[in-house]
């Protein structure tokens, strides 16, 4: 399994991800499309969003492959605009990354 986390990360859930098994790639911010390419986004499985001012960047992903799972996994508030893109958004004070990650890997 192939990931792609986007941002700052700090709650870890690219290292729960990691401990998991699943191949991890990062993209800092901003998250630009050509960065996605290079980390590989249009083989990858998983797309997770730590900091959703980039909402836009979920459009990027599923423009470069509509079959990745574009999850947010972070505080804020998502762009209207992406509401209807993203598969899953999950705050981390209900949540913690270590769960999220269980879950995300066991559905994929």
């Amino acid at each position: 399994m192939k990931a792609i986390v986007a941002g700052a990360d700090p709650e870890g859930i690219g290292e729960e991800l990691e401990a998991l098994g699943v191949d991890i790639q990062r993209v800092g911010s901003p998250v630009f499309a050509d960065a996605l390419s290079e980390a590989g986004i249009e083989d990858a499985d998983l797309f997770v969003l730590t900091d959703l001012s980039e909402g836009i960047s979920i459009t990027l992903a599923k423009e470069a492959n509509e079959d990745v799972r574009a999850v947010c996994y972070g505080e804020g508030t998502l762009p209207e605009s992406v509401g209807s893109v993203v598969d899953l958004i999950v705050d981390p004070s209900l949540l913690d990354a270590e769960t999220v990650a269980e879950e995300l890997v066991a559905e994929l």
